[in-house]
């Protein structure tokens, strides 16, 4: 359920009523196909679990311990997207783009990589656990501490991603 609470920055008003983002106040808004939201809003322990977020716009948005579990964010653009700590167990986010995203010690575990672009993505400390990242591309991404234990690689593209430990 997405949850709002009055702040300073100015949103999408279709998305959001003036003013308002997500946090503690529940709403009846949970799609938002297509949408942007301002580049590095703060939607810092949002709770967006089952969220439509397919298409939308989320560049450089601060994610920080969000629940997103069970969203649906294929084809978004979370590039350079901060989602530290975030929990995106069982998300779509197919053909998602994350390139230069943040995601330290976030929760995909088996989430819906395929197609994704993580190109130079800081993924360290990541549950990757039975994550489908077919054909997605993880070129520069750093994966130290990563946990991919069942997940499925077939096709991924990381010729000079780190994994260790």
């Amino acid at each position: 359920m997405v949850r709002i609470v009055k702040v300073s920055i100015f949103l999408i008003p279709i998305f959001l009523i003036f003013g308002y983002w997500a946090s503690s106040t529940p709403v009846l808004i949970t799609r938002l196909n297509g949408y942007e939201i301002s580049p590095f809003a703060v939607l810092a322990e949002a709770d967006l679990e089952g969220a439509i977020l397919k298409g939308a716009d989320l560049h450089g948005v601060v994610l920080n311990k969000a629940n997103l579990k069970n969203s649906m964010l294929a084809d978004s653009d979370l590039s350079g997207a901060t989602l530290t700590g975030a929990d995106l167990s069982g998300a779509d986010l197919s053909d998602a783009d994350l390139s230069d995203a943040d995601l330290f010690n976030a929760n995909l575990e088996g989430a819906n990589l395929k197609g994704a672009n993580l190109r130079g993505a800081y993924l360290r400390g990541v549950n990757l656990r039975g994550a489908l990242m077919t054909d997605s591309d993880m070129t520069s991404a750093n994966l130290t501490g990563a946990d991919i234990y069942g997940a499925i690689l077939t096709n991924a593209v990381m010729p000079d991603g780190k994994i260790h430990g």
